[in-house]
């Protein structure tokens, strides 16, 4: 299939959506986000509704199972059948997270790396595999964690853009994330976006996250995205440009299909703002 490029605004492509997407997907999502774990290989009708998405449509491969950070050897399988997967479709951008989720057996948890010299020669050494086996660079994104690993020698901020460099790969930027992070370790979220490597800056996330009683912030995608989330995103924009294409996430509660809409929205229009902005400049 002719390669389809992302850009403008996306949102997660979920099957709990495919009955109001298919009687008409609004002009605000402009592409769409899958885990390729969750269809590649399959047949039958789930490939050929996915299909008639893919026809249409740009579409972002973002990775939930790699283990960039793991011990155990990178799954050259999976990585060969996504690779498959998204020249079948004509995808061109494929993202991971920078975390590690495998040891044995998957752990079904995105855990942090520690931010050592050692970790980022072992982590960007498993990027530059991925890359070889894909064909392509791949974006890394940048993780909410509950813990700060031990025996760090650099910050987080170091660590990734240390990461990215050994690597020669792209960033993958999560707002949320960074956001979450700053509640609850206690950093200005500003300046942690400002010390990120932003121009290598190939995809953007925007979520929603949960408060619990003790005010711990837990990056849940089932929530609406707060102002001081929206913020970030346009400060995002105002330092990079608007063209980074920017996706909705959302993993659950879907009832109200207008209001993800209207958060797709959202990221369009703060996108046509920074546009105007940039111009005027």
């Amino acid at each position: 299939m002719h390669p389809r490029h992302p850009q403008g605004a996306g949102l997660g492509f979920r099957r709990e959506l495919l009955g109001e997407l298919t009687a008409g997907v609004p002009a605000a999502i402009e592409f769409f986000e899958l885990a390729p774990e969750n269809w590649a290989g399959m047949g039958g009708a789930s490939a050929r509704r996915l299909r008639a998405f893919t026809e249409r449509h740009p579409f972002v491969c973002h990775g939930l199972s790699l283990s960039l950070g793991g011990p155990a050897p990178l799954d050259v399988d999976l990585l060969k059948r996504i690779r498959r997967f998204m020249d079948e479709h004509g995808m061109t951008l494929y993202t991971e997270h920078l975390s590690w989720c495998a040891d044995d057996h998957q752990l079904y948890e995105l855990l942090p790396i520690p931010q050592t010299a050692e970790a980022v020669n072992w982590t960007a050494a498993r990027i530059r595999q991925a890359q070889d086996l894909l064909g392509r660079r791949i974006g890394i994104e940048n993780a909410s964690t509950y813990i700060a690993p031990p025996g760090a020698e650099m910050s987080e901020a170091e660590f990734i853009a240390a990461v990215v460099a050994e690597a020669d790969c792209l960033l993958h930027l999560d707002v949320n994330n960074i956001y979450v992070n700053s509640r609850n370790f206690g950093f200005d979220a500003s300046d942690f976006l400002h010390a990120l490597p932003l121009d290598r800056t190939c995809y953007i996330h925007v979520a929603g996250h949960y408060v619990e009683p003790d005010g711990l912030l837990i990056d849940t995608h089932g929530a609406d995205v707060i102002d001081p989330v929206w913020q970030l995103l346009a400060e995002t924009y105002a330092t990079i440009g608007p063209d980074v294409p920017t996706c909705l996430e959302r993993d659950f509660d879907f009832a109200d299909f207008a209001r993800l809409t209207a958060e797709v929205d959202t990221i369009a229009r703060l996108q046509r703002n920074a546009a105007r902005e940039r111009r005027a400049a």
